[in-house]
């Protein structure tokens, strides 16, 4: 199986091309080559795919196994993957993903290579029992959550995949080793969760890191970029776009007032090439 190792700014990905569906020995596959010691090394497996859909469709496997309804860094990665590679030639296409639906790209392209990419990432689902919390109201705003004896307070948004936004002091510091996994399980999540830690800086820049379920600490995540500017705006912390700086980089983020759509544009990149080996 050929792969190209990519990146989201940092946070990276296994990309294969050209399966007719998801293998059936994926996950078992992800934790193999996911493996930073044993293995290539990834914060997840991403198959690019038929679509009846859409130009293409996107799975991704977490590293330990699980599959992830949406990224928004690995998407990135697939459109330029796809461009890059000559598998379109259009610079507003569309990818299919299971838990975000079908999501309009457009391309930056200079001297024939994706430099940016610009995602509609849809509207944000805000409904506790719908992201899923345990918790039934419409919206769930600074609710309060125990880890390891400290109380915190989270706002809930999902992406297409679930996260919960939690202020703290000092983001880039912030110990989440310690607290990212007791979250991540927490009873409040029926299906796990992303954990976003963020420091909001001004009106349009905020500091953020996450702890992301099935991967632990990334240094990026588009989904959790977007949702965390979603709950700093509903917390009325920031405007309606900012800039959401991650350890890898930097995202800009917009929660459009007009279509209350995310739109999410960042970079993405090809590090290198390689072939499989054992399947």
């Amino acid at each position: 199986m050929n792969f190209t190792k990519m990146h989201g700014l940092g946070n990276d990905f296994i990309v294969v091309y050209g399966e007719a569906a998801l293998p059936d020995d994926a996950s078992e596959t992800a934790v193999r080559v996911c493996n930073r010691f044993f293995g290539i090394g990834a914060d997840g497996l991403v198959f690019i795919l038929p679509s009846d859909k859409a130009d293409f469709q996107m799975r991704i496997i977490n590293s330990d196994g699980s599959e992830a309804e949406q990224c928004g860094n690995a998407i990135r990665c697939v459109a330029k993957y796809v461009y890059d590679n000559g598998l379109t030639n259009k610079t507003e296409l569309a990818i299919e993903t299971i838990g975000a639906g079908v999501q309009p790209i457009v391309l930056n392209v200079r001297d024939g290579r994706v430099q940016t990419v610009r995602v509609d990432m849809g509207e944000p689902i805000l409904n506790g029992l719908s992201i899923p919390t345990s918790l039934d109201a419409d919206r769930v705003i600074g609710h309060p959550v125990e880890a390891d004896g400290t109380e915190f307070r989270f706002t809930a948004v999902s992406m297409g995949n679930p996260h919960c936004v939690i202020y703290v002091d000092d983001a880039p510091g912030f110990d989440l080793y310690r607290y990212g996994p007791l979250l991540e399980n927490n009873e409040l999540f029926p299906k796990r969760i992303n954990v976003e830690f963020a420091t909001v800086r001004s009106r349009t820049q905020i500091d953020m890191r996450v702890w992301e379920r099935g991967a632990g600490p990334t240094l990026a995540c588009g989904t959790g970029a977007c949702a965390t500017l979603v709950a700093a705006v509903l917390d009325g912390k920031t405007e309606r776009r900012a800039i959401v700086s991650l350890k890898g980089g930097d995202l800009d983020i917009e929660w459009s007032e007009a279509d209350n759509r995310v739109y999410m544009t960042g970079p993405a990149e090809i590090v290198y090439r390689g072939e499989l080996a054992g399947r």
